[in-house]
């Protein structure tokens, strides 16, 4: 696909608008989730005064669930247990980004077992600032 100077400055400003949109509604979205969390503390709360687990109105029914999470504070000593418990389950399947391209970088004739990657180009764009000054 072929684009003139006058069509590359407007897609790259229709990108730029469109960030600028995004940033506006994901700002608008984390008020909301912010007034949503205190409204759900305060329908958490009133199940705890009642003392039960779920409460049904017109508007819909609500179901009170204990969430437990865990982590660990002493990461040498979790591995450590993990390996004498054969317990490698406990983790997540994932792969840190940063650390497995370092390793990469520091071990280029060494490659785990299974690692696939994908490359891609992505484009960035920096605002024009001289143009706003004009406005």
């Amino acid at each position: 696909m072929e684009l003139d100077d006058n069509q590359l400055e407007k897609l790259m400003q229709a990108d730029i608008n469109m960030r600028e949109s995004i940033s506006t509604l994901e700002s608008q979205i984390s008020e909301i989730k912010t007034k949503r969390a205190q409204i759900q503390e305060a329908l958490n709360e009133a199940c705890r005064t009642l003392n039960v687990s779920s409460i049904k109105t017109s508007a819909g029914t609500l179901t009170r669930k204990l969430k437990t999470r865990y982590w660990t504070s002493d990461w040498p000593e979790m591995y450590k247990f993990v390996k004498e418990h054969d317990a490698f389950e406990l983790f997540e399947k994932r792969i840190q980004q940063t650390n497995i391209k370092q390793f990469i970088a520091d071990n280029p004739d060494v490659a785990p077992p299974g690692l696939q990657s994908t490359s891609e180009y992505a484009v960035s764009i920096l605002k024009n600032r001289k143009k706003e000054e004009k406005l």
